[in-house]
């Protein structure tokens, strides 16, 4: 008898080892096997996980290094992405759990009495207790595929996590080097201020002793006021940079100052193999990728309708009017059975439910690609606008100490009434603008090196 009821039992456990719908395998990326900015770097295949340490360290910015372990402490947008991935991972618990049997009891005890219930007006007593268990049996695979997508989109929520987490982290650099820029211009300017102020000075004495013109001392002075404006414009830039870095490391913009400090003169690169393992490193591709691989679980999930939902189910309940007599055969009955539900004729809901299944999974792989191509693009950028920068770099320097060179020959030249004014300020502005297009480059260089860094997915060791 035990084994006419347990044979189907087994049975439905055997059955259970099938699932409907695809078996999932990463898509195929699109993409070409060679970098065209780099010789030699290849891509690789996705991973949802990998050590990205602290890529900022790179720069050797004691103000940087701190900036960063304060955002990773303390920013609220990094805060919140981290709830969500602990969500994902509660879901997740929560999907694997209805692979396994349900189990349930109740109890109670109650007295009554009064005429109505008695003729002598003596109270009864009663308890009664219950267990009940329940099990849907995945026939058909339908709970491990919604545990497969319920894994997939947990880590893709890890992904999420770690590319929300880069990407401030790079949105602090640069904003740091945005703000040292400001630092190094606000240095130029006032450097250019107190050489205007002397200039003017000069123009009038010059003008006093009879040697130079009115219009050289108005010349002389808008030159001086030019500078002054461009230096408070950019003492409010810089107060920006410095509100933005406070929010990103978690504090008030009142509460939270930088000191000025010098422009690092050195961008660090990237090593070249790094961009070998692109889509390992990049955590926007792994995530795509797991959203594709949750949208394959959802093809299953969806074609598991077609077939009958099975549950089996067990029962034991008692009653008694004395605690000591409950669990005894003669109060005692019991029950078990199995049930199947299945929908005959849905007009057509399924099938549309399946469509819309692989439509999904389809949208999934083509924003994967989608997402790999961009990853390409933007690290063939980088890598063009690094090697552009640095020779640009060299030419700007040099163009700082001929520009700084002409300044002073035409000053000496003004001063022995050789040349008018308006050559010292033709010089004077040619050497600003010299030296603020070599702050330009040293500041754009140090940009793409952190944007580099994004987009091979972080840093190195």
């Amino acid at each position: 008898m035990t084994r006419k009821l347990l044979s189907p039992l087994i049975a439905a456990l055997m059955l259970s080892a099938c699932a409907v719908g695809p078996n999932y395998r990463t898509p195929t990326a699109g993409t070409e096997t060679a970098f065209k900015e780099a010789d030699g770097w290849t891509p690789a295949t996705p991973m949802d996980a990998i050590d990205r340490g602290a890529w900022w360290s790179a720069y050797h910015d004691p103000a940087l290094d701190d900036l960063e372990q304060r955002l990773a402490a303390s920013n609220q947008t990094l805060a919140a992405q981290l709830q969500a991935y602990k969500q994902a991972r509660d879901v997740l618990a929560e999907t694997e759990a209805a692979f396994f049997p349900v189990l349930s009891a109740t109890g109670s005890g109650q007295k009554s009495g009064g005429k109505g219930l008695s003729p002598s007006g003596t109270a009864a007593t009663r308890y009664a207790a219950a267990a009940d268990a329940s099990w849907t049996v995945d026939l058909w695979g339908r709970i491990r595929r919604q545990i497969e997508q319920g894994r997939a989109n947990a880590q893709a929520s890890a992904a999420d996590l770690a590319n929300v987490r880069l990407s401030l982290q790079a949105t602090l650099a640069i904003d740091y080097f945005q703000l040292r820029a400001t630092d190094a211009q606000k240095d130029l300017l006032a450097a250019t201020v107190a050489n205007d102020t002397r200039a003017l000075a000069l123009t009038e004495n010059q003008y006093a002793a009879g040697v130079a013109a009115r219009g050289d001392v108005i010349t002389a002075r808008t030159q001086l006021e030019t500078a002054q404006a461009s230096l408070i414009d950019v003492t409010s830039t810089r107060a920006q940079l410095e509100h933005a870095i406070a929010v990103l490391v978690g504090q008030t913009p009142q509460s939270f100052s930088l000191a000025p400090a010098p422009l690092p003169q050195t961008a660090p690169v990237a090593p070249l193999n790094l961009a070998g393992t692109l889509l390992q490193r990049r955590p926007d591709v792994a995530a795509a990728e797991r959203a594709a691989a949750a949208a394959s679980a959802g093809i299953g999930i969806a074609r598991s309708a077609y077939f009958p939902a099975v549950t089996l189910s067990a029962s034991d309940s008692t009653a008694a009017a004395r605690t000591q007599s409950l669990f005894k055969a003669a109060t005692s009955s019991w029950a078990y059975g199995a049930s199947a539900a299945v929908t005959v004729f849905d007009f057509g809901a399924r099938e549309a439910q399946v469509r819309g299944a692989k439509a999904a999974y389809n949208q999934r792989v083509a924003e994967y690609r989608q997402t790999v191509l961009t990853a390409f693009q933007q690290v063939e950028d980088q890598i063009a606008t690094l090697r552009t920068l640095e020779a640009e770099a060299g030419y700007r320097d040099q163009a700082v100490a001929d520009a700084r060179a002409a300044e002073a020959i035409a000053l000496n030249q003004y001063r022995s009434g050789t040349v008018n004014y308006s050559v010292v300020i033709q010089a004077q502005n040619t050497a600003l603008a010299a030296a603020q297009n070599a702050l330009s480059t040293q500041r754009a260089r140090l940009v793409a090196s952190v944007s580099l860094i994004e987009a091979l997915g972080g840093g190195w060791r």
